[in-house]
């Protein structure tokens, strides 16, 4: 049975040479990379399962050990791979609360029904997450995720409908 997988990282190089990998992360929890957790790497051959070990953050990045790999050269084959996990381990999450892959690609409109464009990215500069709009030749939007800007999130239809704040569009 193949179950939907979820990228939460990349494995952007190796750190030192007791088995550290450098992850960019594009979770939104940090949680995922708790010790004891379980992610995947997919290679062409097959999905290797790895147990977190270890994980700590440096310079914006997150170092994780994975047990059983306690040597750079274990780990140095997975440069440039993506971590993910099952759907199935995806956290119950609060109302109002979104995963990023069911935002990235919503269609973004005015509560009066004008087409913006699409999310194209998600940042978390600080409180709030900001969705970053593509509009079809204009500069992208920077919409702050707070209660007086997104109205309605709708991500069966993947829809979103959004109150302009005065000088959002300049």
């Amino acid at each position: 049975m193949h179950t939907e997988k979820l990228k939460i990282g990349k494995i952007v190089n190796t750190h030192g040479i007791r088995g550290e990998v450098k992850v960019l992360r594009i979770t939104d929890f940090e949680e995922r990379f708790t010790p004891g957790n379980e992610v995947v790497i997919t290679s062409e051959q097959r999905d290797i399962t790895l147990i977190i070990d270890s994980h700590r953050i440096h310079k914006g990045f997150d170092l994780i050990t994975f047990k059983g790999y306690t040597n750079v050269n274990d780990v140095e084959q997975w440069k440039g791979m993506n971590l993910y996990i099952d759907q199935s381990q995806a956290e119950e999450l609060e109302e109002d609360a979104y995963y990023y892959h069911e935002i990235i690609g919503c269609q973004v409109q005015t509560v009066e029904g004008e087409e913006l464009g699409k999310v194209k990215e998600i940042l978390s500069p600080g409180a709030n997450d900001v969705w970053v709009v593509q509009r079809p030749g204009k500069k992208d939007l920077l919409l702050p995720y707070i209660e007086d800007v997104v109205k309605k999130v709708n991500t069966q239809d993947g829809i979103i409908s959004v109150e302009l704040m005065e000088g959002m569009l300049d």
